[in-house]
């Protein structure tokens, strides 16, 4: 019997059998031939980058001396004993507490708001949700004009109500710059919040809120133990991803302060780019910049052990 013969037989067509030597992947090589294109580009745009500057990290390098030197770990002690690091290490931990905390609040404010039935509450939520589509750049500078001392809105509106007589210098005071600046952080990023928190409510069943009600139960002891059980895993999901964002801040520093006035609003991730591209000390650079790395993973690894703790299952 020829091989036309058996293809026939096994339902194939005689171009189909197969030729000598020739021998199928199977599903783990395939698999990996597939994601390998990917992998690659991972390789080149994120894993790259972080070895060298692990590597670079660990040597003495600048425009002044341009050869490298390898140092060790004395750039990462130069900067953890560094007064100037120091304080930008105690703002990114202001910065980061301070946001959590307004934003988680007003998020499930809002979302609470926005989950009551009234009239025209779709139109509401879109309205909402508008502030996130805005670029951090358009943001940035929205904010900028809105505090601006001689023509922003809030100094005029405030000027308006009688809440003050003269203008404030809200960005060039280093008491109030970190505060302003979390606010207008807080106007982008909080739609983020409010959709979570409310995709959360859609999970709480009517029943137990009609239940406690009947059992004399207010608004306060219906939220604490009715609601918030149901809200405790977005909360943990939202709370991880948002400190490591906040953590490693630097645009919207950069955009509206550049780190001022006199250094109060420079964060770790501030004073990374100016150890790097100002200063051109790339080896203490690329020191802070791991520094930042090493938080946001140990963040990370907090995330994946609160995830797995029955509290949250």
């Amino acid at each position: 019997m020829t091989s036309i013969d058996l293809a026939e037989r096994a339902g194939q067509t005689p171009g189909a059998a197969r030729r000598p030597g020739f021998t199928e992947p199977n599903e783990t090589t395939l698999a990996w031939l597939l994601v390998l294109p990917s992998l690659l580009i991972i390789l080149g745009i994120k894993l790259y980058p972080l070895a060298y500057s692990l590597w670079l990290s660990g040597f003495k390098v600048s425009v002044l001396s341009p050869v490298a030197r390898y140092v060790g770990t004395d750039n990462y002690v130069a900067l953890l004993t560094n007064p100037n690091f120091q304080a930008s290490l105690g703002r990114t931990l202001y910065f980061t507490v301070a946001s959590l905390v307004i934003q988680m609040v007003l998020g499930i404010s809002i979302a609470l708001v926005l989950n009551t039935p009234f009239r025209g509450r779709t139109f509401v939520r879109a309205l909402v949700l508008l502030p996130w589509a805005v670029p951090t750049v358009v943001n940035a500078v929205l904010w900028q004009w809105i505090y601006h001392p001689q023509f922003g809105a809030l100094n005029g509106l405030l000027n308006l109500v009688g809440l003050i007589d003269q203008n404030v210098q809200w960005l060039g005071s280093p008491y109030l710059a970190m505060n302003m600046v979390i606010l207008a952080d807080t106007w982008k990023t909080l739609p983020l919040y409010v959709i979570m928190f409310l995709a959360a409510l859609q999970t709480v069943p009517d029943e137990l809120h009609q239940a406690a009600a009947v059992d004399g139960a207010g608004f306060w002891k219906r939220f604490v133990h009715v609601t918030l059980p149901f809200l405790k895993p977005t909360m943990v999901v939202v709370l991880v991803l948002r400190t490591m964002e906040t953590f490693r801040v630097f645009d919207i520093i950069f955009l509206m302060t550049a780190g001022g006035p006199a250094g109060s609003t420079t964060v770790i991730g501030y004073y990374a780019y100016l150890e790097a591209f100002r200063n051109l000390n790339f080896g203490a650079g690329a020191a802070a910049a791991n520094i930042i790395v090493f938080s946001v993973a140990l963040i990370s690894l907090a995330y994946l052990r609160l995830l797995r703790t029955r509290a949250f299952d």
